[in-house]
């Protein structure tokens, strides 16, 4: 079979998913992708023509992000109209999903070039926006859980059934924070990172007419134990709050692949390829214990160990979703979202498993080390799972 490589690998910054306030609230969610799907071909210095197919990430597919986003993102180029374009919906790991198959269909044959990306501009659309007269749930009479779970109260079960407390999760969330700034202040962000002018909006919310530049992520900010221990739990007697939540956000990514020949061909470096990667299905009732559930099948697939592993992202839509997977295997935690998480970064969730991936790969380059293995919890109680190795 033909291997897949990764060649280029960007996100944008991540801007705060508040209208008016946003770093990026005034761009399209189409035009935001587009910064990001232009820029990995021109960095690689290829025909934007050669590329065959873009698969791109997006949850909330209403509105500005309704009708092929990926595929519109790339029309607003302007140009190689012929570049056909996919959406797909896996909840948060949506854009984890779309590298999936992209690297697939390079693998298959079916193409040589490809780019798996993901954008969500929760700023516009904010998440139930495409459910606005009810999500019309279909399901047997005898199915067992309740399909309309909010994703707080997932988070509480899964808190309580693995003895997680209040103070873990304020913990985790300082950890957070603190591993963002630090990794901010030394730049290790940089590389991943697309700065981008963003148009500046006037009092009334509209652009001005100038820009800004934005080449940070909008919502690290120091915290402290104390601080944290005194916002109020989302859901009354419950753990969470904002402080151990992942913020509403607005951000994109993209990642280019190719053949292996095909990069030799075109004088590119492969920079990584998938070792493996894994979609499950997991308890409805805990909704996003996913990781969990993502990384058994994916270990056994694989015949790895995490102690294999040298970096480890979890997303962290909540706090307990991530010391769930630390519980259940005891990995190595300073591995672990070395460079803070979605608590501090944020989480435009079309676009985090994409980040994720970018991420790690940056990561992996700047330790010279050699894997890293991306999970993520899901609506719709999926868990996702992707080793990268470096070449």
């Amino acid at each position: 079979m033909r291997e897949a490589v990764i060649v280029e690998a960007l996100r944008t910054p991540i801007g705060r998913g508040k209208p008016g306030k946003g770093a990026l609230s005034a761009f399209h969610p189409a035009s935001l992708l587009a910064k990001v799907q232009g820029e990995v071909v021109d960095r690689a210095r290829i025909d934007p023509g050669s590329v065959e197919q873009i698969i791109g990430g997006c949850v909330t597919q209403a509105g500005e992000q309704s009708n092929n986003i990926a595929r519109n993102a790339w029309l607003t180029r302007g140009t190689q109209y012929e570049v056909a374009g996919t959406t797909v919906d896996t909840q948060c790991g949506s854009s984890q999903q779309a590298n999936h198959l992209v690297s697939a269909l390079v693998k298959a044959g079916s193409i040589d070039i490809g780019i798996g990306c993901g954008v969500e501009v929760m700023s516009h659309v904010g998440l139930g926006a495409n459910v606005v007269h009810g999500p019309g749930f279909f399901q047997p009479e005898n199915w067992p859980w309740d399909s309309t779970l909010d994703q707080f109260t997932s988070a509480e079960r899964i808190a309580k059934k693995r003895g997680i407390t209040r103070a873990d999760t304020d913990a985790f969330a300082l950890r957070s924070q603190e591993k963002a700034i630090a990794a901010r202040e030394a730049g290790h962000f940089t590389r991943e990172i697309l700065p981008i002018d963003a148009p500046t909006l006037d009092a009334e919310g509209k652009p001005s007419g100038e820009t800004h530049r934005v080449d940070e992520d909008q919502g690290i900010r120091a915290s402290t134990l104390e601080g944290l221990g005194q916002l109020k739990p989302v859901i009354e007697g419950g753990i969470h709050t904002a402080g151990s939540s992942s913020q509403i956000s607005d951000g994109a990514a993209a990642i280019l692949w190719m053949t292996a020949d095909k990069a030799k061909e075109l004088g590119l470096k492969p920079r990584a390829r998938i070792v493996q990667d894994v979609v499950v299905g997991t308890d409805p009732y805990y909704l996003l214990d996913g990781p969990v559930d993502a990384t058994n099948r994916m270990m056994k697939k694989t015949g790895m160990r995490l102690s294999d592993i040298d970096l480890f992202e979890v997303n962290e839509a909540f706090a307990a979703v991530v010391l769930s997977w630390l519980r259940v295997f005891e990995p190595d935690v300073d591995k672990l979202n070395v460079n803070g998480g979605a608590i501090a970064l944020g989480h435009p969730v079309g676009a985090t498993g994409c980040r994720l991936i970018v991420t790690a790969l940056h990561e992996l380059e700047r330790r010279d080390k050699s894997t890293a293995y991306i999970s993520m919890c899901c609506g719709s109680s999926i868990g996702t799972g992707t080793i990268i190795e470096r070449l």
